[in-house]
C-alpha cells in the first residue's frame, strides 16, 4: 500500500480564488486545522507576494507543528531568497519555485526560448538548493508543453536537486486518460525519475481535477496537490477531500491511501467556509449538505435496514455523527416513523397515520422538513382537543389603502358557517371573524408568532392564550402561512375551552 503525500495550498492557491483573501490570524487557525488533518506539506503562502503572506508564513512556520511549511518563489533569485527568509523559523521548510515551459507562455508571456527556460529553471533550483535540501520545482503549463520537451526539463531539474516535480495543469485543460499518460511517459523516459516524488497539481476548469489527479496516482504520482473544498483560481483545485476519500474508498483500484484524519475533514471544510465566506454547494461531494442525506423513500427505507444499500462512506468517517435523513414529500412512513422516535415522540398507528398525513401537506408546501416542524407538527396533535370547531377555509385581503378583510368558514359540530369580518388588520380580521361564528365571550391575553426555521418557506408557529371567566387555556398552530397559522391557534385554545365547559 503507497501512501500518497498530501501538499494541501489553501492558504496559498486556495487563497487566490476571488473573494477568498485572509488575513494572517486566518491563515494560522487554518494552518492549525490542517496540521490536525494531517497533511504532510502546507503551502503557507507566496513570501514575495505582499508583506502579509510574508508573515502569514513566518508565523505558521514558527508556531505549527507537523507538516513540512513551504512558500512559493517564482524562478528568480529574490522570490527565493525572501521564501527562504520567511521559513527560517520551520522545523520542516520546503521552497517551490516554478517556471513556465509550454509554448504558448514562453512565447506569449515570458518571451524566452525553450533553452533559456530550461536553463534559468536549472539554475534556480541549484540556488534554492544552497538554503535548504527540500525543493519542489514546477512546469508551469506541464500539460501544454511538449512532450519530449517536458521530459527533458523534469530530468534537468532533478539532476539540479529538486527532490519533488509537481507537473501541474495549470489551466485544468488535460483529461484524465491523456494526463495519467503524460505521467506513465515521464516515468518510462526520465532516467533520474526514481530520485524524486512526482507531484500533480490539477486545476478543475473542465470540471476534472479529481479524475486528473487519481489518474496520476495510478501511473505512479506520489503526492497530490490539493485544497479544501476545492477552493482555488478560477474553477478552483483538486479537492482534498475528494481525492482523500477516493484513495480511501477504492484502495482495491488504487493500492494506496493517505496520512489524513478523516474525522477531521468536515471540521476544515466548514472552519475554510466560515472564513472565506465561499459556501460549498448542496451536492458538493463529500462534504456538501446533500452528501448524505437522503429524502427518497425506497433508500431510506433502504439505510434503516442495513447502511451499506446506499451509503459507500459512513458520515463518521469524515466527522459527521450520523446520516441526515431529509424529511420531504418523497419520504416515506418508515423514516417519518423513526424520526419521531428518535426525537422522542412515541405514537401509537392511528397516531402516525393522521400524522403522516398532515406531514404530507406540509411537505407539499416546503421544500425541507426539519426537525422542529416536525415537533410542532406532534405539538399540534398532542394539544388538541376534541374538534367542536374546525377551520374549512379561509382567505385574507389587505393593502395600504384596502381595509383588511378575512373570508372564514368553520364546521361546527355537523354545521359548516361562513363569516366575513374586518379588523385593524389581517389577524384581527380572522380572530373577529372566528369569534363571530362560534360566539364565545373570551378574551384574547396573548399572541405570539415565531419561525420555526430559517428560510422563506419556514413553518410559522403561533401561540394563542385565551381567557374565558376562570379558564384559561393556550392554543398552538404551524402553518407556512402565518395568517393560517394564527387562525389554527384560536381555533385549537376554543376548542379547549369549549371542552372545558363541557
Amino acid at each position: 500500500m503507497r501512501i500518497i503525500k498530501i501538499f494541501d495550498t489553501t492558504l496559498r492557491d486556495g487563497e487566490q480564488s476571488p473573494g477568498a483573501s485572509m488575513n494572517v490570524g486566518e491563515k494560522l487557525q487554518v494552518a492549525r486545522q490542517l496540521a490536525r488533518l494531517g497533511v504532510d506539506i502546507i503551502e503557507a503562502g507566496f513570501a514575495i507576494a505582499s508583506p502579509g503572506d510574508f508573515e502569514a508564513i513566518k508565523r505558521i512556520g514558527g508556531e505549527v507543528e507537523g507538516p513540512v511549511i513551504c512558500s512559493l518563489a517564482r524562478a528568480k533569485e529574490e522570490d527565493i531568497k525572501r521564501a527562504w527568509e520567511a521559513l527560517q523559523d520551520a522545523p520542516q521548510k520546503r521552497i517551490h519555485t516554478f517556471h513556465s515551459t509550454s509554448d504558448i507562455h514562453l512565447k506569449h508571456q515570458f518571451r524566452v526560448s525553450r533553452e533559456e527556460a530550461l536553463k534559468r529553471s536549472v539554475e534556480m533550483v541549484k540556488f534554492a538548493k544552497s538554503f535548504t535540501n527540500d525543493i519542489e520545482f514546477s512546469p508551469m503549463d506541464a500539460t501544454r508543453t511538449e512532450i519530449n520537451y517536458l521530459c527533458e526539463v523534469v530530468e534537468a531539474v532533478i539532476e539540479a536537486g529538486a527532490l519533488t516535480v509537481n507537473i501541474p495543469d495549470t489551466v485544468g485543460y488535460s483529461i484524465p486518460s491523456e494526463f495519467g499518460a503524460m505521467i506513465k511517459t515521464l516515468f518510462d523516459k526520465v532516467r533520474n525519475i526514481g530520485k524524486a516524488v512526482i507531484a500533480v497539481h490539477c486545476h478543475n476548469d473542465l470540471g476534472l481535477a479529481t479524475s486528473n489527479s487519481l489518474a496520476a496516482v495510478l501511473n505512479g504520482a506520489g503526492q497530490i496537490e490539493c485544497t479544501i473544498n476545492g477552493i482555488g483560481e478560477r474553477a478552483g483545485n483538486c479537492s482534498m477531500e475528494e481525492v482523500v476519500m477516493a484513495l480511501r474508498t477504492r484502495r482495491d483500484v488504487f493500492n494506496a491511501d493517505t496520512n489524513i484524519k478523516t474525522e477531521e475533514i468536515m471540521r476544515s471544510s466548514r472552519l475554510v467556509t466560515k472564513i472565506t465566506g465561499m459556501y460549498v454547494q448542496p451536492n458538493k461531494a463529500i462534504v456538501g449538505a446533500n452528501a448524505f442525506a437522503h429524502e427518497s423513500g425506497i433508500h431510506q427505507d433502504g439505510l434503516l435496514k442495513e447502511k451499506s444499500t446506499y451509503e459507500i462512506i459512513r458520515p463518521e468517517t469524515i466527522g459527521l455523527h450520523k446520516t441526515k435523513f431529509v424529511l420531504g414529500k418523497h419520504s416515506g412512513r418508515h423514516a417519518f416513523r423513526t424520526r419521531l422516535n428518535e426525537l422522542g415522540y412515541s405514537l401509537n398507528d392511528d397516531e402516525i397515520n393522521h400524522a403522516f398525513e398532515r406531514f404530507k401537506k406540509l411537505a407539499d408546501q416546503k421544500k425541507e422538513i426539519y426537525d422542529e416542524d416536525l415537533e410542532a407538527l406532534v405539538t399540534d396533535e398532542s394539544t388538541s382537543a376534541p374538534e367542536i370547531y374546525r377551520l374549512v377555509d379561509l382567505s385574507v385581503s389587505a393593502g395600504i389603502h384596502q381595509r383588511p378583510t378575512a373570508v372564514i368558514k368553520l364546521k361546527v359540530n355537523d354545521e359548516i358557517i361562513g363569516k366575513t369580518e374586518h379588523g385593524d388588520g389581517p389577524v384581527d380580521a380572522v380572530f373577529k371573524a372566528i369569534t363571530s361564528i362560534t360566539r364565545t365571550g373570551s378574551v384574547l391575553q396573548k399572541y405570539e408568532v415565531k419561525a420555526i426555521t430559517g428560510g422563506t418557506d419556514a413553518q410559522g408557529e403561533v401561540v394563542c392564550s385565551l381567557k374565558e371567566d376562570s379558564a384559561s387555556v393556550s392554543g398552538h398552530g404551524s402553518d407556512t402561512d402565518i395568517i393560517i397559522a394564527s387562525a389554527k391557534a384560536y381555533i385549537n385554545a376554543l376548542n379547549k375551552l369549549a371542552a372545558r365547559k363541557k
